[in-house]
């Protein structure tokens, strides 16, 4: 309520989560890794609603890797449209269907500007999602602090702010 009251519009996403998002990563070559494919539902409302922000120049804040991931699969599915390709800017639709993006430094995020997010675990994608969105270099700093001030990391530990 009082995000709402300072005027922070919020939408929400679903992506039922599975074994993609915590199984980590134990393959030399990082795009040999495979994600598991999990189920997103992203509606019409916050379709809209991140398309009016977007228009407006505002920021997009994601919480949670999970509602990034969501957020990027529908950008993906953007990007794919006819509009896009033409030059238009990118209009996130509403869409719903199995997710097996898997985010890793080099990506160019679409929808996500800002994310909140919890420390997670070493080798996991989701370390290496918030790579992709704070640069390498930035993440382990954060995480030597992290481990120097004893945060706690993983589901329901302390959190950061990406931006």
């Amino acid at each position: 309520e009082r995000l709402k009251a300072k005027g922070i519009r919020l939408a929400f996403v679903t992506l039922h989560v599975g074994l993609g998002t915590f199984r980590p990563v134990s393959v030399d070559k990082i795009e040999d890794h495979q994600m598991h494919a999990e189920y997103y539902i992203l509606s019409e409302e916050t379709a809209s609603l991140i398309n009016e922000t977007k228009d407006a120049g505002k920021r997009v804040i994601a919480v949670g890797t999970t509602s990034a991931r969501t957020l990027e699969t529908a950008a993906g599915l953007s990007r794919e449209q006819p509009n896009y390709a033409s030059g238009e800017p990118l209009r996130i639709q509403p869409s719903q269907g199995w997710t097996s993006i898997f985010i890793y430094p080099g990506y160019k995020f679409g929808v996500v500007d800002v994310l909140l997010t919890n420390f997670h675990l070493p080798k996991s994608t989701l370390l290496m999602l918030i790579s992709a969105l704070a640069g390498k270099e930035n993440v382990m700093k954060a995480y030597e602090e992290a481990v120097q001030e004893q945060y706690r990391f993983f589901s329901f530990g302390d959190a950061m702010l990406i931006y």
